[in-house]
């Protein structure tokens, strides 16, 4: 199991703070800051020559003390040199990073992959843990930045970023996100069906978000990320199964007809659903959908082929509601008197066309 450390050597005690250009929870900064105090290029040069107290870990990035440096001054580092302002921007910095600068998508960094995981909390074994403890951190940044991986920083690029959260002083991915990032440098297929299983089951993220994340940085083209997906969203579907009934039973709606199938007689199928009320033709679908490459995947055509599905049945009068997992976990009051309503207004429609219902 991985876990950072960030415990100062005793080794290295720090100079005093009067003695130091900037202030803070850490000693880390990068030359703009110290330019910005008065620090000259020569006088930072002799800091950092042996026996000057002060060292670089990075391009552009000092630690101002002497010594091993902890996991928190590296990961600080690792970002501060992933926001340096980009070539041809003004030289004024602050000394201390502000929120305007960290709105700027310009210099937007976060660390990211197995060390965010282990900054979440995150028990990292196997694999993952083997990347942990690789000293070298994943720093995720624009697409558009041009930087490099150096020493200990690997650079990691998206087209879209989420917002990055404080995690011990640390800006930091979000947990789906450091997980897509760690999936995407995994090629061990049981290690990434235990790392996204046990994401979920332990309550660090729920299935849709991280299904979201994965689609969002194109992971689920990869065969073991799908596999464990759908794995988990059939579990979600069971989960979601029981809440349902849970949820028909505690909200005294009446007992309907549990996953069948509708058939027009001597017709063709009209689908399967979850739930349906035969007397007020009012049916329940949970949407818990996963689609495998070459199949309609993109967000339109999934959305397509369920509102054809929905068509079908209100032509033939029959009411389809989809519920999802996430709504009858967080909603389900509100759930129940949705169906209630589409129950209670049934009457006021015209009257359904007979279809069979069918074990499904």
């Amino acid at each position: 199991m991985t876990h950072l450390s960030s415990a100062v050597p005793a080794s290295s005690a720090a100079p005093a703070a009067r003695e130091l250009p900037v202030t803070g929870p850490h000693l880390v900064a990068d030359a703009a800051q110290l330019r910005a105090r008065g620090i000259s290029t020569a006088r930072l040069t002799a800091r950092c020559a042996p026996g000057g107290g002060w060292q670089r870990l990075l391009p552009g990035v000092f630690l101002l003390r002497s010594g091993r440096p902890t996991t928190e001054e590296r990961l600080h580092a690792a970002v501060r040199y992933a926001r340096r302002p980009p070539a041809g921007r003004a030289r004024g910095v602050p000394a201390q990073p502000t929120s305007e600068e960290s709105r700027d998508p310009g210099t937007v960094a976060m660390i990211t992959g197995p060390a965010a995981l282990a900054l979440h909390g995150f028990p990292l074994e196997g694999p993952v843990g083997s990347l942990a403890t690789a000293e070298r951190y994943d720093v995720l940044v624009p697409r558009t930045r041009r930087l490099r991986s150096t020493a200990f920083v690997r650079i990691v690029r998206g087209a879209e970023l989420p917002a990055p959260q404080q995690v011990t002083g640390v800006p930091t991915a979000p947990v789906t996100r450091a997980l897509a990032d760690t999936v995407a440098e995994l090629s061990d297929a049981g290690a990434v069906t235990r790392l996204l299983g046990r994401a979920v089951r332990e309550g660090y993220c729920g299935t849709g978000a991280l299904l979201a994340e994965l689609r969002r940085c194109g992971l689920m083209n990869r065969p073991c990320v799908l596999d464990a997906m759908e794995t988990l969203l059939r579990e979600d579907r069971g989960v979601a199964e029981e809440r349902l009934y849970r949820m028909v039973e505690e909200s005294g709606l009446p007992d309907p007809a549990w996953n069948v199938e509708l058939r027009l007689p001597q017709g063709p199928s009209l689908g399967t659903v979850d739930a349906y009320w035969p007397e007020q033709a009012v049916a329940v679908e949970l949407d818990t959908r996963v689609h495998r490459p070459g199949e309609a995947h993109e967000p339109d055509a999934t959305w397509t082929e369920s509102a054809r599905k929905r068509e079908r049945l209100e032509l033939l009068g029959i009411t389809l509601l989809h519920l999802t997992p996430r709504k009858l976990r967080d909603a389900a009051e509100q759930q129940s008197c949705v169906v209630r309503t589409a129950l209670l207004t049934a009457a006021d429609r015209e009257p359904a066309a007979y279809v069979e219902v069918l074990p499904r």
